[in-house]
């Protein structure tokens, strides 16, 4: 390998914060703010089956192994889309892609509210990952590239605040249409999705592009009004950082160019000893923030509800729509703190107070005979997880993703970084019936402490903390281990 640091480009380069640049922008907020609501549909896309699934099994006669495809196969579906969302996004433009990613929202509600069968709603799935694939991986870039550094992580923490309000939503339609005739109910609760991405794509379309894209396309001049807007004690310097960044892997020594390969070969083929270390902890934080078994509850809190003693249908719902209110709640608490207490002590109790709450969930599964009370304390378990999961890893790992990711490798390495979290996702929702029928469901959740425990390790070992500092600051951070 060539010597790391023979006339490498900066990876990081940024200007010195500016010390009286105010610490809230509006403008900021707002164009995040519609960006991130193109996410309010992915969670309910995904989250729907929690639901829905008791109904699809009964109308079509799906098998337990089917259940679990249908459930879990939209998160390894995406990953054409995550895997191809970085290219689109430069180009098509972050916003352009935002509103394709809504047109296939649109489409693939529409085509699950009218399956008639197994193959049908699969290939229904397919559709909407794709869209739910884009807005995983260019809203949390557009947010990223929009947000000052002084606000950053509470702008770019909207975007989990929003999946989680689709994520209520959805358990709230599960609850809401769970009265209709077993062949109507769940097809309605597809179709209330179909209307609003096209309310999404135009708001999106009044948003402007991310100044990053408009450099990229030589547009200085519209470049410059955006930071103006956003930044604009130091839009200039900004500016300045965005074209540097940009020019940088035309420079010789990164050999490969400036356009996608060159972005891949310079991440995976020869990457510096910064580079790797920031692609590990960028994707590291991203894998556990899925192995530590979230979406078990999310997809399958029904059956877990059934589990603990749980028998009525409108009982189990109900408690699911609790599950997204609590996780909803608390995931505004983290986007309120992340700026002033710091990333690293959130992910450090998150995944502590995770590993704990796991461990309980199991222990209350493990009663032999269930009683009102088993039942309440494995509730208050779930409650106690999803509470101490959203405070952390819930936002803070695509947050922290996104943010340390050099400019100019920024939207394929956040794309390969969601790639992993959505296969890490995948194997978890599309095994977790069979792996709770060979472990049984108890040792499921012992298995999921386990992870929580080594993400909590892995977060003190190997994430600095990055509230606030300039790019420059965290390229050092990362090239100074």
């Amino acid at each position: 390998m060539a010597d790391e640091t023979e006339t490498a480009a900066p990876l990081l380069r940024s200007a010195p914060l500016v010390a009286d640049a105010p610490r809230r922008n509006r403008f900021a907020f707002v164009c995040a703010t519609l960006a991130s609501m193109t996410t309010i549909l992915m969670g309910y896309n995904l989250a729907l089956m929690s639901g829905a699934q008791l109904f699809i099994r009964q109308d079509l006669g799906l098998s337990d192994v089917q259940v679990e495809v249908l459930t879990g196969s939209m998160n390894l579906f995406m990953l054409v889309s995550i895997l191809g969302a970085g290219w689109a996004a430069d180009l098509l433009g972050r916003r352009g892609t935002l509103v394709l990613a809504n047109a296939f929202l649109m489409a693939g509600a529409l085509a699950m509210s009218a399956g008639g069968s197994y193959a049908a709603l699969v290939a229904a799935r397919f559709v909407t990952s794709v869209g739910v694939g884009f807005a995983r991986v260019v809203a949390p870039v557009y947010n990223a590239e929009i947000s000052p550094a002084s606000t950053r992580g509470v702008l770019s923490s909207l975007l989990d605040m929003f999946i989680n309000v689709g994520i209520l939503l959805s358990y709230v339609s599960n609850y809401a249409f769970a009265g209709l005739p077993v062949h109507t109910g769940w097809r309605v609760m597809f179709a209330v999705g179909a209307l609003p991405p096209v309310f999404l794509a135009a708001g999106v379309l009044a948003m402007p592009e991310s100044p990053r894209w408009l450099v990229m396309r030589g547009r200085y001049g519209e470049a410059r009004a955006v930071l103006l807007r956003t930044t604009p004690a130091e839009a200039d310097l900004r500016l300045q950082e965005i074209k540097e960044a940009v020019e940088a892997p035309r420079a010789p020594a990164d050999s490969g160019g400036g356009g996608g390969v060159g972005v891949w070969k310079e991440m995976l083929w020869r990457p510096t000893k910064t580079v790797r270390r920031i692609l590990v902890c960028a994707i590291g934080v991203l894998f556990f923030q899925q192995a530590s078994g979230i979406d078990a509850i999310v997809l399958y809190s029904p059956l877990v509800f059934q589990k603990s003693g749980m028998s009525s249908n409108s009982a189990i719902l109900g408690a699911t729509v609790a599950v997204g209110v609590v996780k909803t709640c608390f995931i505004l608490v983290a986007t309120l703190l992340s700026d002033c207490v710091g990333r690293r002590p959130l992910l450090l109790a998150s995944a502590a107070g995770s590993a704990a709450t796991l461990a309980s969930v199991a222990l209350t599964l493990c009663v032999g005979s269930t009683s009102t009370v088993s039942t309440a304390a494995c509730v208050a378990s779930v409650l106690a997880f999803v509470a101490a999961f959203s405070v952390g890893f819930g936002p803070l790992a695509p947050t922290y993703s996104s943010e340390i990711i050099p400019l100019r490798l920024r939207a394929q390495g956040t794309g390969l970084g969601t790639a992993v979290n959505r296969l890490t996702c995948a194997l978890v929702t599309m095994t977790f019936i069979s792996l709770a029928d060979w472990l049984t469901m108890p040792g499921c959740f012992f298995l999921y402490a386990g992870v929580a425990a080594a993400a909590f390790v892995f977060v003190y070992l190997e994430l600095p903390e990055t509230s606030g500092r300039s790019l420059e600051d965290m390229h050092e951070l990362f090239a100074a281990k």
